[in-house]
């Protein structure tokens, strides 16, 4: 039969000494590098006790926030759900009733919101693509659980607490920042009227 390449690796047949066949330089080598190992300080931390400092850029669990006088942001437009790449958001649009304009902000909002926490890929689209500042990523770690239905989300583990407003300042760009210091383009002007 005729190769198919010129090219050839001879193989080497050499015997192992008595030595190799003990295995002892192996052995200690092993040995020595698991001793530098040891006497190295440990690069992991003991959790709970001690945590580890997340940078500003950390993407954890998901809030929907509140504007400043209490009532619920998202209209429920659904470009949070759209953008999301591992469709992990679902939402279901509802009618504000006459008396509710302190608890939603404008005539849509949604009455059901949730995400799937084990579909999220924390990427942070959700959060860009939000015309009104509804949703954001904040520092937070997603509780852990052993049952699947536990991690869908719903409005109930998502919305700001009224009492507790979750700081999401460090997530706010510059652009939006500048935007909020000046009064006369308020995207929340209208309702702020409406409640007087």
């Amino acid at each position: 039969m005729q190769t198919l390449t010129t090219r050839s690796k001879v193989a080497s047949n050499k015997k192992m000494t008595l030595v190799e066949k003990l295995y002892l330089p192996a052995i200690i080598g092993g040995m020595r590098i698991t001793l530098n190992h040891f006497f190295k300080k440990k690069v992991t931390i003991s959790y709970p006790e001690k945590t580890r400092e997340f940078a500003p850029v950390f993407r954890g669990q998901h809030v929907l926030k509140r504007d400043e006088n209490g009532a619920e942001r998202c209209t429920a437009c659904g470009l949070c759900a759209v953008a999301c790449p591992a469709e992990a958001i679902t939402m279901t649009a509802a009618e504000r009733k006459p008396g509710e304009e302190a608890l939603y902000r404008e005539e849509k909002y949604a009455s059901v919101y949730e995400i799937n926490m084990l579909r999220c890929i924390f990427c942070g689209l959700c959060e860009e693509a939000c015309p009104k500042e509804a949703i954001f990523l904040t520092d937070r770690m997603v509780d852990t659980d052993y049952v699947r239905k536990n991690f869908i989300y719903g409005k109930d583990k998502l919305v700001d607490p009224i009492d507790k407003p979750i700081d999401v300042s460090k997530r706010e760009t510059t652009e939006t920042k500048e935007f909020k210091t000046h009064p006369e383009f308020a995207h929340n002007k209208l309702y702020t009227k409406s409640l007087k």
